[in-house]
């Protein structure tokens, strides 16, 4: 497991914009496992220390727990936001938190800016410990290894210069990514009156709506039978769906263009993936039929070289497992 890692070298001596931000892409998005919100914090400290490190582009552990220590205890202590993990249990640096607060006598709701230097460091001592045994590593693996590498024994991280220069170039873009990520992580997290699950409302507004008109539609000129498997499709409930061809969670709407008619197995197995490549020709071969039959309002806009594009740019941004039907 790469959490437990105590030394991780760098894989990568250079990458492109386009390599980094792929990586930066999976990182943030679901199809990273994230079980705390750790990944995020040591972003937001990242970030915070892009300009202090030397020659060698490295960060001393003691810079980089400084920023994570206070991203926590400004939601654990401050705003009263404990749950930061999927587990039964509170994460490691909550529990760790709490007791330091009631040791010190430190009142509930006091930032950590508040705290004197000496308690200041101690804890952020303290939370060094947590940062090397659930922290590092698990970024590391998450990037593959080609973002830094880091020792526990040297208690340093250094950037992959490439990576440190792309941080700074997109650095406020990169904290706007971070914030709302590690926001809706914590939302979903923690009932609290007065958050109103904003950031759920902001999502549901772009969420799609229901598909069975364009079912209806490809039912009617084309044959009932699934895109991808070629299995008859029969007239019983539940059995046909409408599948987005290149999915929805990348191109967040209907167009008739990216639909097609599909069995429960294929749909069920497809899921967020990109098919094979092959099945780009067929979707081609399929809309000039389409456009054909149901006129131009429908296929408005459309052009072969579009759903091209969508196909490239959707492996660019993390996409990249490709699925076939078994």
């Amino acid at each position: 497991m790469s959490h437990k890692l105590k030394i991780g070298e760098l894989k990568e001596q250079y990458m492109t914009d386009e390599d980094i931000w792929r990586i930066f892409t999976i990182v943030l998005s679901p199809k990273s496992v994230k079980s705390s919100t750790y990944k995020y914090a040591l972003i937001k400290s990242l970030i915070e220390n892009l300009y202090q490190i030397n020659d060698h582009y490295e960060l001393m552990y003691d810079q980089l727990a400084h920023g994570f220590t206070k991203v926590y205890w400004n939601l654990v202590i401050h705003h009263g936001l404990e749950k930061q993990n999927r587990g039964p249990k509170n994460a490691r640096v909550v529990t760790l938190l709490k007791e330091f607060q009631l040791s010190n006598n430190i009142p509930a709701g006091f930032s950590f800016d508040k705290i004197n230097d000496f308690l200041q460091l101690k804890i952020i001592s303290q939370v060094k410990g947590v940062m090397k045994e659930n922290v590092y590593g698990a970024l590391y693996g998450d990037t593959k290894g080609e973002f830094y590498a880091f020792d526990h024994k040297r208690e340093y991280f250094r950037f992959q210069p490439s990576v440190h220069k792309f941080m700074m170039k997109y650095q406020r873009l990169l904290i706007h990514l971070t914030n709302y990520h590690m926001a809706k992580m914590v939302e979903d997290l923690n009932e609290v009156p007065g958050i109103n699950y904003l950031l759920g409302k902001m999502e549901r507004i772009a969420k799609r709506s229901t598909l069975k008109p364009y079912e209806k539609i490809l039912l009617n000129h084309f044959e009932r039978r699934c895109f991808y498997c070629g299995k008859a499709l029969s007239d019983k409930k539940k059995t046909t769906h409408v599948d987005h061809f290149i999915p929805w969670s990348f191109v967040q709407s209907d167009q008739i263009w990216n639909l097609v008619l599909s069995c429960n197995t294929c749909n069920g197995s497809k899921n967020d993936k990109l098919p094979e490549r092959k099945y780009l020709d067929n979707i081609i071969e399929r809309n000039n039929d389409l456009n054909e039959q149901v006129g131009t309002e429908l296929m408005k806009n459309y052009k072969h070289n579009k759903i091209i594009l969508l196909y490239d740019y959707s492996i660019k941004n993390g996409f990249d497992i490709i699925w076939s039907p078994k």
